[in-house]
């Protein structure tokens, strides 16, 4: 079967299945597992993904999105070249990748049409019946239901752990450092799922702008910060930037110590297997044990800040 990935979480699943040689396309973002590097990309960003500000990001894109224009370009004359026989597509967040519509005009170039499968999951579990759909679609049914199955163990596995917590840190999840996002969708889940409370958000809702007053005003035991799609290197390099500028961030020492920076673009950002990653990472975070060891690239603490950075 030849199979076009339009979304890296998917993609993921698909190396998974054992069917990356059978990828004909993938998008910019699908850069994990490597096995994938090297399978034509189909999509370009209209936004340089790097070396850009997080305010430089969002008002780029609100500019593109005001004017009507489109956020990513499909490459069709690849997408006719690899003739698929699958594509796995979303319809979750526009902003993250290609829009139906644009799909919709390039099959319509094709002469073989290809069944297109949509992802739109809202939930941890939606994201594990996924892996199932993946499976179903790319002829691979057992081995979609074995990986949904040891994710769910998995799962299992964590709830055993945080049952019966007397305690459960009060918990902020940003997904965005300018203007400030707090995470919604799937994370709030992936918070409870590890033992903790979402302090300002809901499962299943979607992610908001808030003010940093309402940040501490919902007094969190434990602040992630998780700007969509960075690693932690990038995350620290711009929130550092930030807490130097007057009257942001205004991390007291006690909460400055319980900030943790994530990997977001590998286990959060991204509605994939490796979600149940991150809830792991958030579960060793919120309830630390002595076999847990967080390796510094999934996670780091901020720490104590210098005097002049202090509110």
């Amino acid at each position: 079967m030849r199979i076009c990935s339009l979304l890296p979480s998917a993609t993921e699943v698909i190396a998974l299945l054992g069917l990356s040689d059978e990828l004909v396309g993938i998008s910019h973002e699908c850069d994990y597992p490597p096995s994938v590097r090297g399978v034509p990309i189909m999509i370009e960003p209209m936004i340089p993904p790097h070396g850009l500000a997080s305010v430089d990001i969002d008002r780029q894109v609100s500019q593109l999105v005001v004017s009507g224009q489109r956020l990513y370009r499909l490459k069709d004359h690849l997408l006719r070249q690899a003739q698929p026989d699958l594509i796995l597509s979303q319809d979750l967040c526009h902003v993250c990748a290609v829009t139906p519509d644009q799909l919709h005009d390039a099959l319509c170039s094709l002469h073989h049409q290809p069944t297109v499968l949509t992802l739109n999951p809202r939930t941890v579990h939606d994201v594990i019946d996924d892996v199932v759909r993946i499976g179903d679609a790319a002829g691979r049914p057992a081995e979609g239901q074995l990986l949904a199955t040891q994710l769910r163990d998995r799962l299992d596995t964590i709830q055993i752990r945080v049952q019966g917590l007397s305690q459960r840190p009060r918990v902020v999840c940003i997904e965005w450092l300018s203007p400030l996002y707090v995470a919604g969708h799937w994370v709030p889940e992936m918070v409870q799922l590890a033992g903790g409370q979402d302090a300002l958000s809901q499962p299943g809702r979607p992610s908001r702008i808030v003010t940093w007053d309402e940040v501490l005003s919902a007094a969190p035991d434990v602040l992630i910060v998780m700007p969509c799609g960075f690693s932690v290197e990038r995350t620290h390099t711009e929130l550092f930037q930030l807490i130097q500028q007057p009257g942001q961030w205004r991390l007291s020492p006690a909460l400055a110590e319980h900030t943790y920076l994530v990997d977001a673009s590998s286990y959060f950002s991204r509605p994939g297997p490796r979600l149940i990653d991150g809830i792991e990472l958030l579960a060793a975070i919120l309830h630390p044990s002595d076999h847990d060891h967080i390796h510094e690239s999934m996670a780091c603490r901020l720490g104590p800040l210098p005097i002049q950075q202090r509110p």
